[in-house]
């Protein structure tokens, strides 16, 4: 398969106060397009550094990140913001969505920010609801909705524009097991459509849901190996 994404010799430190904390050491991974891919490790092992990187929401201190074909490493906010917008889609732990929004228009907010609101971006807005399973919920607020409906509505905004990378940061924290299970299987659906999801988790049975694990410790990559989908 096409490699989307790859990071060459990736290091980032951070500068606290007079101490410099490294966070990468030296990570080079390829990521392929189609592929679901779950980071791992304990605590400050560096996967959230990775993702924020693959994000584009940080740039790494020295190495390289090629998104797409394109080198993205140390590019201006302006025009990681423009990539971040083309290639990725995000779904948090904790959903990050507008009180005030009904479920389609908290899809539509990068449209919003990107000025691409229109009656066509609008159907793909409810289309995309209807994806999700909440084709009966469109004019619902955040409070109406349960956590797990939450969390969907965050994945059908990280389709909306089409990204080449859906980058997961403990999607399913805050649900309860068999919504988890909803969430996972919906993600499972996404990667089998053909989506690359690249997803942080520190539990087991949650990343057995992916294709491939990839393990971080001190900022190292510690092992890297394919497994069985999950049934």
């Amino acid at each position: 398969m096409a490699v989307v994404a790859q990071v060459i010799d990736l290091v980032k430190n951070y500068q606290m106060e007079s101490v410099t904390v490294p966070a990468l050491r030296g990570v080079t991974l390829a990521f392929e397009r189609g592929d679901f891919i779950a980071l791992m490790g304990p605590s400050g092992s560096g996967k959230s550094t990775l993702l924020n990187i693959l994000g584009c929401l940080d740039r790494p201190t020295a190495g390289t990140y090629i998104l797409a074909g394109r080198d993205v490493s140390q590019l201006s906010d302006d025009a990681l913001s423009e990539v971040r917008g083309r290639y990725i889609g995000f779904i948090f732990q904790s959903y990050n969505l507008i009180p005030q929004y009904t479920v389609v228009e908290n899809i539509e907010v990068p449209l919003l920010y990107q000025g691409r609101l229109n009656r066509q971006t609008r159907r793909r807005c409810i289309e995309l609801a209807c994806l999700v399973g909440l084709g009966d919920r469109l004019d619902h607020r955040p409070t109406q909705l349960s956590g797990g409906q939450q969390q969907r509505v965050a994945i059908a905004r990280a389709l909306v524009n089409d990204p080449e990378i859906i980058l997961a940061d403990e999607p399913t924290g805050n649900l309860d097991s068999k919504t988890s299970d909803e969430i996972m299987q919906l993600l499972c659906a996404l990667n089998d459509a053909g989506r690359t999801i690249i997803m942080v988790t520190h539990e087991n049975d949650i990343a057995a849901w992916a294709r491939r694990v990839v393990r971080l410790r001190d900022g190292r990559v510690e092992a890297d190996y394919r497994m069985d989908r999950a049934a």
